[in-house]
């Protein structure tokens, strides 16, 4: 990789997404969760409330997808992925975390590594939501 597609963030052929790509969307995630937490507060859910979290990720093999979805069921979560609705090139991997605490340290904590879980698997975290 020559210096420009490092400063670019030029991707190799059959990858999802760029190292630089990637970072901007965990920034944009952390930023994101306290405005989603805040939404919570306002329909009641206190910092010592645990929910069970709704994530997404999208990626363009299967393979990488099935990785995904596998490592996220070792923690315990259910998780499965297909072909995404939008884009029959890309692949869905989503599911529900065991209860988590809404704490807001905690979410952003909870964020991260599923920016970087995915990251790991060339798969894009597309964010979480919750029940109430």
């Amino acid at each position: 990789m020559g210096i420009f597609d490092k400063i670019f963030g030029s991707k190799d052929p059959g990858q999802y997404r760029s190292e630089v790509d990637l970072a901007a969307n965990r920034a944009k995630q952390i930023e994101m969760s306290p405005q989603t937490v805040a939404a919570l507060r306002e329909h009641g859910i206190t910092d010592e409330k645990t929910l069970p979290l709704e994530f997404f990720f999208y990626t363009n093999s299967e393979e990488k997808a099935s990785k995904l979805s596998n490592e996220l069921a070792a923690l315990e979560y259910s998780s499965s992925y297909g072909n995404s609705a939008h884009n029959r090139k890309e692949f869905l991997i989503n599911g529900w975390s065991t209860p988590i605490q809404i704490d807001e340290n905690r979410i952003l904590q909870w964020t991260a590594d599923m920016c970087d879980r995915g990251a790991k698997h060339d798969c894009e975290f597309d964010g979480w939501g919750t029940s109430v």
